[in-house]
């Protein structure tokens, strides 16, 4: 398995993340030796080979988009097909229920990632206000950002931090992973009493967790 990179940190423990390209990321404390990497790896090399198996199935069910016509692209939960067009102002818009890129663009990816990130900062934003006014949450700031494992985060200064990914979601899920992030406010950890809370604001929450379970893989550029 390639290694993509080795992070070292004041962290206590090493960790192994297998990318979607099934290269390995690896995580470990400050000067660890190569040696006892090497040893972890070995350690672990059949949960290594089992993830690969399965994020290369998993990559053939949901292939990387090549931005050509036709192809379907997730906005609120709903697909919209790919309009390539010769003259445009915008490198990408949606209009009529078709998603429109101007053609011959080099990174079109970027296009979408720029889109996508306008949409959460004014939507995202927008119902953060409403849901931590409305259950008397307060927070220091939010930021859009471009996490691919994590939907939200909260950190210990207050900040609420969201994926523009989430924008591919159905609003009933963005509001689930934004009351999640708010009750961290107050609980940081996963116990009882934290999911307690979370269906205390909003009782169907397993309905939109299951939702992100089963298309969360699909939901990429």
């Amino acid at each position: 398995m390639k290694i993509k990179k080795v992070i070292h940190s004041n962290r206590r423990t090493i960790a192994l993340q297998v990318c979607d390209d099934t290269s390995l990321i690896i995580r470990a404390p400050f000067y660890t030796s190569n040696q006892t990497i090497s040893e972890v790896i070995l350690k672990h090399n059949k949960w290594l080979e089992n993830k690969k198996k399965e994020i290369m199935i998993r990559n053939l069910k949901y292939p990387m988009k090549k931005f050509v016509n036709g192809e379907l692209f997730f906005f609120l939960g709903n697909n919209y097909p790919l309009v390539l067009v010769k003259e445009q102002r915008e490198q990408l818009s949606l209009s009529e229920g078709k998603f429109l890129l101007r053609e011959n663009l080099n990174h079109p990816e970027d296009a979408f990632i720029t889109w996508y990130k306008k949409m959460a900062n004014k939507t995202v934003t927008q119902q953060v206000e409403v849901l931590a006014g409305k259950y008397k949450f307060e927070y220091n700031k939010i930021s859009i950002t471009h996490a691919r494992k994590q939907w939200g985060s909260c950190s210990h200064s207050g900040n609420l931090n969201f994926s523009w990914r989430l924008m591919m979601t159905p609003l009933m899920v963005i509001n689930y992973i934004i009351i999640h992030e708010l009750v961290h406010l107050e609980i940081k950890n996963h116990s009882k009493n934290f999911w307690n809370k979370v269906e205390k604001y909003m009782p169907s929450y397993k309905t939109q967790k299951e939702w992100l379970k089963k298309n969360g893989h699909s939901l990429k550029l």
